[in-house]
């Protein structure tokens, strides 16, 4: 019964985290940006390795951006790729296309990115993929935005776009709610989170911090860890852009080996966290998943306690309702809570799986083990 009554607790504190975690949400502002002149000279950078198969979207979403042309140069950093990626960049002649030299390194990510800072010629870095469309709005309203909050750091929201199958559902529906807790959070200056997939910085802030120095071997977190290095020098001037103009799109992975490696790759950051908070909120969050496990576990001997996972089950699932149909309202996903309380026991296996292997061993990324 004392293992019972933890979880209770893990419970209670999980639900108040998932319910300031909505009230936060709830309480941005919707921004819209504004119409007077922006004068910020933009560098849009994009790591790519072998993306033929998506380079030429981004690329033609970015010649299709309302922010004057004059005002913004595109970089893509080509890492090695060994498809058509780089052909497909030199059919758009504005686009400044940099090819990096094989190296034995553990980020590569991070040495495209900081390859096409050194060579950008804005003041404001904004960082994507390349299997990303951002909207037509996208620039103008990150600008608008940066200019009015006197920001150095935005993270902005991402949505994943596809729904023909199961693991594209679930996919989405999961990054959603991350997408969620990273407004609230970042909102409430309460925990650096963001994704790389659309991030913007003052190029002298990212050199003011030393830029990935220190994180550089750390095959993840070219967002989040400088994120968090930004934090800790200008700790007013990190925000959250909660505004649909400024959503960027991008694809599920097609298949579930390809998911787990992704959020293995993900996971595997967390252990070089500098932000005590973000280790603890994770920590509460992973036991309390565990604490299903052990509950699915127990019931061979007890079953009782099958009973009582699946109350924890609806209660969960109850809590989490009402930030999730929040979160899905603002990125029109309305149609994909019908499935939310069914996936919930995916959901908890993945965390323990990905959680688990995140902290041990290497992965496969492109083609290339890292770790």
């Amino acid at each position: 019964m004392i293992i019972l009554y933890i979880i209770i607790l893990l419970f209670v504190f999980y639900s108040l985290l998932i319910i300031y975690f909505g009230i936060a949400w709830n309480s941005i502002p919707d921004y819209g940006p504004s119409d007077h002149p922006l004068q910020t000279k933009v560098s849009v950078i994009i790591p790519a390795r072998n993306e033929a198969e998506n380079i030429g979207q981004i690329l033609q979403s970015l010649k299709e951006q309302t922010y004057p042309a004059s005002l913004f140069e595109v970089i893509v950093v080509d890492d090695n790729s060994t498809d058509g990626t780089a052909r497909i960049v030199r059919q758009f002649p504005a686009v400044k296309l940099l090819q990096l030299q094989e190296e034995s390194i553990n980020s590569y990510k991070k040495k495209a990115i900081e390859t096409g800072i050194a060579a950008a010629s804005g003041e404001w870095i904004v960082t994507t993929d390349a299997d990303c469309i951002p909207t037509p709005n996208w620039l103008h309203t990150l600008v608008s935005f940066k200019e009015e909050k006197k920001s150095v750091f935005i993270a902005a929201p991402v949505v994943l776009d596809g729904t023909s199958s199961f693991v594209q559902i679930f996919q989405s529906i999961d990054f959603m709610v991350l997408q969620g807790i990273t407004g609230a959070a970042v909102f409430k200056n309460k925990l650096s989170m963001c994704n790389g997939a659309n991030l913007a910085y003052e190029k002298k802030v990212f050199y003011a911090v030393n830029g990935f120095t220190g994180i550089d071997h750390i095959a993840s977190g070219d967002d989040m860890l400088l994120m968090h290095k930004i934090w800790k020098a200008y700790p007013g001037q990190v925000h959250y852009l909660k505004s649909k103009e400024a959503i960027v799109s991008t694809r599920p992975m097609k298949t579930w080996k390809t998911f787990f490696i992704q959020r293995i790759r993900w996971a595997s950051k967390a252990r070089n966290y500098d932000d005590k908070r973000l280790l603890a909120v994770l920590l509460l969050v992973y036991l309390f998943n565990f604490s299903f496990l052990f509950l699915l576990v127990a019931g061979c001997w007890f079953p009782v306690y099958w009973i009582y996972g699946i109350g924890f089950w609806i209660a969960k699932t109850i809590i989490e309702f009402p930030f999730v149909s929040a979160v899905a309202a603002f990125f029109n996903k309305q149609s994909l809570i019908k499935y939310f309380f069914f996936f919930q026991p995916m959901h908890i296996f993945y965390t323990l799986v990905s959680g688990f292997f995140g902290q041990f061993g290497r992965y496969e990324w492109k083609g290339r083990k890292v770790k």
